[in-house]
């Protein structure tokens, strides 16, 4: 059976993206994590925020829907947007901070870049796509990331 995961695209009025410093592994994310047993993607992705950032947002805009076989996973793709904040760091996020996607480090997820700009992507009638990309945490221990 496959795993759900619940990623918030969340942008500032520059339309900057805003992204999370790992604490346990030097990379940057998107706000994520995986959907619980007893809730629903579109409450995972709210609570994922909220855990990461303690920003309170709320869902705009259902992307996309990526399935990645090489861990039989479903990514749901949120577009949130922030109600409330207060810069807070936390054990999840050492760094949380927005930046312009041609800027985005180059220590961010290859899947997450690619949903990054799949968000600009003027036509977003298909909502359906699959990602071939490797295992982040094994590209970093190979030293590829």
């Amino acid at each position: 059976m496959a795993s759900m995961w619940a990623f918030a695209i969340i942008l500032n009025e520059k339309n900057q993206v805003l992204l999370c410093h790992r604490n346990d592994y030097d990379l940057w994310n998107l706000p994520w994590w995986k959907v619980e047993m007893w809730e629903s993607p579109w409450e995972a992705v709210i609570r994922e925020v909220k855990e990461e950032t303690w920003y309170d947002a709320e869902i705009s805009e259902f992307m996309w829907l990526y399935y990645k076989p090489e861990k039989d996973d479903l990514v749901f793709q949120f577009v949130c947007k922030i109600i409330w904040w207060k810069i807070t760091l936390n054990e999840e996020a050492d760094k949380i901070k927005y930046f312009d996607r041609n800027k985005i480090p180059n220590n961010t997820s290859s899947k997450q870049v690619e949903r990054i700009n799949d968000y600009f992507i003027k036509d977003r009638s298909t909502i359906m796509k699959k990602q071939l990309w490797p295992w982040t945490i094994d590209l970093m221990k190979q030293g590829k990331l």
